[in-house]
């Protein structure tokens, strides 16, 4: 992530954190001299118990995003929630390496 990212912690629990990352939340237009960035928004999920990790962004963000905006009318269990995130870390492929 560049320093220009913004991380929300959006949940946490035992076994899971969620993170909703913000590309480029300066507010500040580049100049025209220089070339476009692609902002990157997603979802970061990390199961502490595997110690993996996956990111979400374009179409798994915005499916993720839907299940968010229904857990806000919902109110779901802790259970369901992870239940959940249990399915989406299921994609990670790689364990979180702390350095």
């Amino acid at each position: 992530f560049s320093q220009n990212d913004t991380m929300n912690l959006l949940y946490e629990s035992e076994s899971f954190a969620v993170m909703h990352v913000l590309a480029n939340e300066t507010g500040e237009t580049p100049p025209v001299s220089q070339a476009p960035t692609l902002e990157r928004h997603g979802f970061e999920i990390v199961d502490k118990r595997s110690g993996k990790e996956v990111y979400l962004d374009g179409s798994w963000a915005e499916m993720f995003q839907m299940h968010i905006q229904a857990w806000q009318q919902n109110t779901p269990t802790q259970e369901e929630v992870e239940d959940t995130l249990e399915r989406y870390t299921g994609l990670a492929q790689q364990p979180v390496v702390v350095h």
